[in-house]
């Protein structure tokens, strides 16, 4: 089954609620990303037991004599993502071409010649009675930058006045 299959068999509040949940789910592991970046820039990793410990790869020299510093200590900070808008569009079309077969026989047993009769829709129903039925669908969101949050800078410039040296 094709996701625009599983898009038109959705009840539709079931699918404005996955929406949701997902764009939540995406948006927390966009953040959590850009706290790693955070890190990262900052001289910081998480080594292979998981450990929170100073990388000094991520240190920036600028002459040979000076002491490494950070990018985030240089006033770079990472960027952060944010979805603005999410869109669902949802487009059905049924149309249905019936061909009929007459024919005549004359009886004396008092039977009416004729029937209500149902089917259901399968291949041979399609292809008999030109049955055609189609769908498509569409999701779509808007993904925009947004500066690093107030009290992360705030943070990074508190830190960065305790760690300098008192001149």
């Amino acid at each position: 089954m094709s996701i625009g299959q599983e898009l038109l068999n959705a009840p539709f509040p079931e699918l404005v609620k996955n929406l949701g949940v997902g764009i939540a789910e995406a948006q927390y592991a966009l953040d959590k990303v850009s706290v790693r970046i955070a890190q990262m820039m900052g001289g910081f990793k998480y080594d292979a037991a998981g450990n929170f410990v100073q990388d000094d790869s991520a240190l920036v020299k600028l002459s040979a004599t000076a002491e490494p510093v950070s990018l985030l200590a240089l006033g770079f900070t990472p960027t952060f993502y944010q979805f603005v808008e999410t869109y669902i569009e949802l487009k059905m079309a049924i149309s249905m071409k019936t061909s009929k077969e007459a024919s005549a026989k004359i009886e004396a047993s008092g039977k009416v010649p004729f029937g209500i009769y149902s089917a259901s829709v399968n291949a041979s129903y399609s292809q008999k009675y030109q049955y055609e039925a189609s769908g498509s669908s569409l999701m779509r969101t808007k993904l925009v930058t947004v500066p690093s949050p107030a009290i992360f800078e705030q943070r990074i410039k508190e830190l960065m006045v305790k760690e300098k040296p008192d001149e």
